[in-house]
């Protein structure tokens, strides 16, 4: 189920519930009002029976057969005690997701199980009111401790409007989303943007899709689904690929910067879950060290940003993609100085 946001909360969350914790609810105590105050209380009086909620069958009770049969003082029972004292908890006390402070709120959620060889994970498909499909995947399945892997967003339609409803078929490899502004149909994978190497396919964590040998291709859902590179809890590259450093060497720029100036240095991560990790090394003898946001340097989601430029910045500066033990270089730059006064 989809928790919407309100005045205090602005976001959206998923949250999973037990049928256990359900049934115990409504089998636990019913909650009612009373006191001067008219506040809600747990009720510790005579139930009358059968139970209200109890579902009438000859085997239960072969004299109630249907609603018709309860006797008034269950009917009115019932209309004095609509609601059960004990709240019903999601899985692990709090939600499997959650986005909040973002411009959109989610509407509609499918969720498509994937088994693996030895666990499953649970790939939601997310409808939001503007018209978007965000593919998350929980790794390990909607349990307590499950990574969140967002993989996706895709905007459906050309103006902005709320997802209405969302079919999977699994046959196909298709998702059909319906819109205001009609029905359209996407491919559950889109392999081919996770990059053309045996790391990018397995740090992509994308269950859709794995490493043939050749490239990164989509794992049909009929095969029996072998490990034969994604592992979307591990996402070990240095495990999963034969040469995980296949096309990792960067190539080094030359690029001036002015002093006084400011300079960007671009740098984007392929995969999501990356992070971007710049060091910088002053010169050939001298060790590198990383570069973090502080002072005139901004590390930001596409690049290095560094103002006022000075003579002492001057050096070759790297930017890696890392994911959790895994390093490898997107980018490298030899940055050279110009001197204020030469531009005058």
């Amino acid at each position: 189920p989809l928790v919407l946001g309100s005045g205090v909360f602005s976001g959206s969350a998923v949250c999973v519930y037990s049928m256990a914790a359900v049934r115990a609810a409504f089998s636990g105590p019913f909650a009612h009002k009373e006191g001067f105050d008219y506040r809600w209380v747990e009720y510790k009086g005579r139930v009358p029976y059968p139970r209200p909620g109890t579902c009438p069958s000859e085997t239960y009770d072969p004299l109630v057969q249907s609603t018709k049969d309860f006797p008034d003082e269950v009917i009115g029972f019932m209309r004095a005690h609509q609601l059960m004292w004990q709240p019903v908890h999601p899985q692990g006390r709090q939600p499997v997701l959650l986005r909040a402070n973002v411009p959109y709120r989610l509407r509609r959620l499918l969720v498509h199980r994937l088994e693996a060889e030895s666990r499953h994970h649970d790939v939601l498909f997310l409808g939001t009111d503007e018209g978007k499909v965000l593919k998350v995947v929980l790794a390990g399945g909607a349990s307590r401790g499950s990574e969140v892997v967002s993989l996706e967003e895709i905007s459906v339609t050309k103006v902005p409007s709320p997802i209405l409803d969302m079919k999977l078929s699994p046959k196909r490899q298709e998702l059909f989303v319906s819109s205001t502004h009609g029905l359209l149909q996407l491919s559950l994978y889109r392999c081919e943007l996770y990059g053309q190497t045996c790391t990018d396919c397995c740090l992509a964590r994308d269950p859709y899709c794995t490493w043939d040998g050749r490239a990164c291709a989509p794992q049909l859902l009929t095969e029996r689904r072998r490990a034969r590179c994604q592992d979307v809890l591990k996402s070990d590259p240095l495990s999963q690929c034969q040469d995980p450093l296949d096309g990792a060497a960067a190539v080094e720029k030359l690029v001036f910067g002015v002093e006084k100036n400011s300079t960007f240095l671009e740098c984007v991560a392929r995969s999501p879950q990356s992070t971007a990790r710049w060091l910088v090394q002053p010169g050939e003898e001298a060790a590198a060290s990383e570069v973090r946001s502080s002072g005139r340097f901004s590390v930001l989601e596409q690049g290095l940003l560094i103002r006022q430029v000075a003579r002492e910045d001057a050096g070759t500066y790297e930017c890696q993609a890392v994911e959790r033990s895994f390093s490898r270089p997107l980018a490298r730059y030899n940055l050279r100085i110009i001197r204020h006064e030469a531009m005058e």
